[in-house]
């Protein structure tokens, strides 16, 4: 009796996802289990493939590329190439000017989000359910829609008429009003105990001290998530800094790329080290943040 309950709790707590060591007995839950597991491996493929292809053959030569058949690894592997473009181009400022537009957007998302999220969420004026539900339907327009408007008045500031071209604050004020971000951080501040909001009012505390002093501290997790997310979404923007920055001083990586793709001057080879340098910052963020980056859209959905 003893050797078969020993048998039986070796097995008990084995698993495979979803599914028991029991489960995995049945010949129909193996089909499942392996069709899953093949098509998950087919989407990593396609996800991983296409940058380590970049990458392999940003040291190729142009006719290495042109070969037919394809030749998949180069000839020679030498970096020579990647410090010539680094240095032509000054990859290095465009890096800096980057981490300007990601640090102050960051800050923006953080203050003007975040307090939007906590006037919804805690403040709860009148009205805020319906302000809640208009944030959420912005949500399904699509983004060019208020592209024009949004430029135009970055070209012309409303009662100042200030001029916010080759400056970074368009982009800095775009990151402040997001509707996503607002919504996270509303559902995030909805898990927060009202006691803790509570007891500070009946100690004194102003709005705007339990903002800063309670329910900041206590939204780390959130505000990484925003931190993560803004970050990958300012190195990828194009559109609104080529039309914001003329000036070369001050643009962004990704401008620094489609500079490269117009004439003659830099060749097909030359042009794949400047994309790698442009994956290669997203790719170790992704690295370290994989973590933060999966559990984001979850995150303060379900309350404590």
């Amino acid at each position: 009796m003893k050797i078969e309950t020993k048998g039986k709790s070796r097995f008990a707590g084995k698993t495979t996802g979803v599914l028991s060591f029991v489960d995995m007995k049945k010949p129909g839950n193996k089909v499942i289990y392996w069709a899953m597991f093949v098509l998950m491996v087919t989407v990593a493929l396609v996800c991983v493939l296409p940058p380590l292809y970049i990458l392999i053959s940003s040291f190729k030569t142009t006719r290495e590329l042109m070969q037919i058949p394809i030749q998949i690894f180069p000839e020679e592997w030498s970096i020579d190439k990647f410090v010539k473009i680094w240095n032509n181009l000054d990859f290095g400022t465009y890096y800096l000017n980057t981490f300007k537009i990601i640090i102050g957007s960051i800050l923006f998302s953080i203050l003007s989000n975040g307090l939007a999220g906590y006037v919804i969420s805690c403040l709860k004026p009148r009205g805020s359910a319906l302000y809640a539900t208009l944030i959420l339907w912005t949500m399904l327009l699509p983004s060019t829609l208020s592209f024009v408007a949004s430029f135009q008045n970055m070209v012309d500031m409303p009662i100042t008429h200030w001029n916010l071209t080759n400056t970074y604050w368009p982009m800095w004020f775009s990151s402040g009003a997001n509707a996503f971000q607002i919504l996270l951080y509303k559902n995030f501040f909805d898990s927060i105990p009202r006691a803790l909001v509570e007891a500070a009012t009946l100690d004194g505390a102003g709005k705007a001290k339990i903002f800063t002093k309670i329910i900041l501290p206590l939204s780390v997790p959130i505000i990484s998530v925003d931190a993560i997310f803004t970050m990958t979404g300012c190195w990828g923007d194009f559109m609104f800094p080529y039309l914001i920055l003329t000036d070369n001083k001050k643009k962004t990586v990704m401008l620094a790329i489609y500079n490269m793709s117009i004439g003659q001057k830099y060749s097909i080879d030359e042009q794949l080290v400047g994309i790698v340098f442009s994956i290669v910052p997203p790719i170790i963020l992704f690295f370290f943040l994989q973590k933060y980056i999966m559990g984001g859209l979850t995150l303060g959905g379900v309350k404590e």
